[in-house]
């Protein structure tokens, strides 16, 4: 027979046969031979305008050379040419039922063309996705699809080329795309594309190829996604047993990497890529969940294995706990996502991973708390600060401080964490006002800051001065509460167990000021210090000056950190001082000094009194010194 010309119209197969419906009988049966071998003779025809020139083989794969047509030259006659696949498996299958000689020939024929169809198709699937990337990006597929979006619009319509209106959302009949106001034009593009790969997909699965089909897929689309992993820091070949062998710093450059590479890669690149497979293979659910697990397993396995490896180095102290909880954040955050895209049975190992991660993670963060509280009570420290804040104190609340931003990733972590002496802290030591927070949490901060406030009592009791020893815990304990008001460590305690605080702290200071400054204050007169004579006005100088200069050079070089406390203790003790020294300089004072024989006496005005006071807890020695007759500042 005659092949047709078929280069100019749209193939429409022979529908006159189907007019003679008569019951079986030889005629029927050699109308229906007629319509099928009709079939097949138009299958060949179109064939002849697709025939590959270059054919695929098990081991190697090349792009086609310049073929006849392909699905982007003319995508109506790529759907003719899909239903010609679809009217040569109806043949096959018509001569297999019907056993004679002529069926067989007939059968072998069509199974010629469909292999040469098949190996066509092979070629223009591996075309399309080589030569389509920029239109298969993960990100573009990703911000503008979900997977749950994606899937439904499948459920919908499997085959956008089952009607002419199907094929038209996608393109014209010329094969440019529609114009659309909803859609860009990289948009419109890649529904083409993946609407030709799964229409390609549907076709080679319908017919027995998909394990063709499927193998091209998996080599292109995992080069890709391994690309964009490698691209992102992710290196397949690293080998995991290097880590507990490098040296910190170097790890820490790798885990900043994978914190930057993590979200991407689950979000965007697996995100992406299993919407594409979703699409592509929508007719098969085992097959895109296996094709889906054969190109990210392993860089699914190799980015969730990367923390696990890293929490098991040992020797992890505990100025790394914050990289670690990092990395628990990520995959903790990123977990609902990483369920659902890998969901499948198949991907059940990348879900273990991922978990066995967290968990390897979380017993590091644990141990790294537990080393902090050891570190603290091994702590033997015994350098005087000058009534400063220790180096201990600013170090350990920091830390605190800096854990209290990662409340909720803790809580989790310290949740079912046994609690090692958070019983014996006493009930009214903190509160709960935040039910959001959990108490374990809540509970093991302010045990790490009893551990700490006890470590500080016993470096109090270095100081052979008292009053240095309160002023020493005033400092610190200020210090205390001022970092737990500055972070998020006061949703956690409360403001009752900041209250509290406080309140010792002002007791310390109150200790200070009495044992400091006593002695002082009381060699100065009652506030009625006009009815005195002179010769007990002369005494009440002398003492003051004594008690004065003993307590200030004893002083001059201790220091109170915060400004704003160390003002507040500068105008108490003013105002225990200056008011009634004032009264005694007005009545008695002038009258002295003015004898040089008395100067000794009466050795500063309550002006320069103020100086004096205003020299304390710098912690730098004063300003200077001057003769005593000179009315500029000098050590009293």
């Amino acid at each position: 027979m005659k092949s047709p010309d078929l280069s100019s119209r749209p193939f429409t197969p022979s529908r006159s046969p189907m007019r003679y419906t008569p019951p079986s009988t030889p005629m029927h049966n050699s109308l229906s031979d007629s319509l099928v071998d009709e079939n097949v003779d138009i299958a060949e025809a179109l064939m002849s305008l697709w025939e590959p020139d270059v054919s695929v083989s098990d081991h190697h794969l090349s792009r086609p050379a310049a073929a006849s047509l392909s699905f982007k030259d003319n995508r109506y006659q790529a759907k003719q040419f899909l239903n010609s696949i679809k009217s040569l498996q109806s043949a096959m299958h018509y001569y297999i039922k019907h056993d004679s000689a002529s069926a067989s020939h007939q059968l072998v024929r069509a199974q010629n063309l469909m292999q040469t169809a098949m190996r066509r198709l092979e070629k223009e699937f591996y075309a399309i996705l080589s030569t389509n990337r920029r239109y298969l990006d993960h990100e573009s597929i990703s911000s503008r699809s979900s997977r749950a979006s994606t899937m439904s619009s499948s459920s919908v319509s499997d085959n956008e080329y089952e009607s002419e209106e199907e094929e038209f959302r996608f393109a014209g009949a010329d094969g440019s795309s529609p114009p659309c106001v909803h859609e860009s034009e990289v948009d419109r593009a890649s529904s083409v594309v993946m609407a030709d790969l799964k229409a390609i997909a549907d076709c080679m699965i319908a017919t027995g190829y998909g394990k063709e089909c499927v193998k091209i897929y998996q080599m292109v689309r995992k080069s890709i996604v391994d690309e964009a992993l490698y691209n992102l820091g992710v290196d397949l070949s690293f080998n995991l047993s290097e880590i507990p062998k490098m040296e910190w710093k170097a790890l820490e450059v790798k885990i900043r990497g994978w914190l930057r590479a993590v979200k991407v890669s689950v979000r965007t690149i697996f995100f992406g890529e299993r919407i594409l497979c979703d699409r592509v293979f929508s007719s098969s659910i085992p097959i895109r969940q296996s094709c889906f697990n054969e190109i990210t397993r392993n860089g699914a396995l190799a980015l969730f294995a990367f923390p696990e490896t890293v929490a098991k180095r040992r020797r992890l102290s505990a100025e790394k706990l914050f990289l670690t909880l990092d990395m628990y954040e990520a995959i903790a955050n990123l977990w609902p996502e990483i369920e659902s895209i890998f969901s499948d049975e198949s991907a059940f190992a990348v879900r273990s991973q991922a978990v066995n991660s967290l968990v390897r993670l979380g017993d590091a963060a644990r141990s790294m708390l537990a080393d902090l509280e050891s570190a603290i009570e091994k702590d033997s420290s015994k350098t005087p600060v000058a009534g400063a804040v220790h180096p201990l104190t600013r170090y350990v609340m920091n830390y605190l401080a800096f854990a209290g931003d990662y409340t909720e990733v803790l809580s989790d972590i310290v949740a079912d964490w046994p609690e090692k002496g958070h019983a014996q802290l006493p009930k009214s030591y903190f509160s709960f006002e935040q039910e959001s927070y959990s108490s374990a949490m809540a509970a093991r901060i302010a045990w790490v800051v009893l551990i700490l406030m006890c470590k500080i009592d016993g470096k109090a009791k270095l100081y052979k001065d008292v009053e240095l020893s309160y002023l020493f815990l005033a400092n610190n304990l200020h210090y205390v509460v001022s970092k737990v008001r500055q972070s998020r460590l006061m949703e956690l305690l409360g403001f009752d167990w900041v209250a509290q605080h406080e309140s010792r702290v002002r007791q310390y200071v109150e200790s200070y000021t009495r044992i400091g400054w006593g002695r002082a204050i009381e060699s100065l007169p009652p506030p009625d210090a006009g009815n005195l004579q002179v010769d007990g006005a002369r005494e009440c100088f002398r003492r003051f000056n004594l008690e004065f200069q003993a307590a200030y050079r004893k002083q001059l070089e201790w220091a109170v950190a915060d400004s704003k406390m160390r003002e507040e203790i500068k105008a108490a003790l003013s105002g225990k001082l200056l008011p009634t020294y004032t009264a005694l300089y007005e009545a008695h004072g002038v009258g002295l000094r003015r004898d040089a024989f008395r100067d000794s006496i009466v050795r500063m005005s309550p002006e320069e009194l103020r100086n004096y006071l205003s020299d304390l807890f710098q912690g730098n020695g004063g300003s200077g010194s001057v003769s005593s007759s000179s009315h500029s500042r000098s050590q009293p």
